[in-house]
């Protein structure tokens, strides 16, 4: 019984370190800002008129943007790398 806990405990740190790991890679991975694609009051920032995260009034909101990884916004329908203010 005692090895099984041993097994147990070590397998769930393991999956703590892997879980921080990943989350530092994810960090580090290049962003862009995408306009035209958040969901009403899902936005991560500013917005014309606005100075705050969540605020978006509508979806597809033009000058309203998210964080997405680079290179993936311009393959999104509507989506653009500028503000459509």
């Amino acid at each position: 019984m005692k090895h099984r806990n041993v097994v147990v405990t070590t397998a769930i740190g393991s999956l703590f370190a892997l879980g921080s790991l990943t989350a530092t890679a994810a960090d580090k991975a290049p962003v862009e800002k995408c306009y035209g694609v958040v969901k009403a009051g899902k936005n991560d920032c500013q917005t014309a008129v606005s100075a705050c995260a969540g605020t978006a009034a509508k979806d597809g909101q033009k000058d309203a943007w998210i964080y997405v990884p680079k290179g993936t916004c311009d393959k999104i329908v509507g989506a653009s790398l500028k503000s459509g203010k």
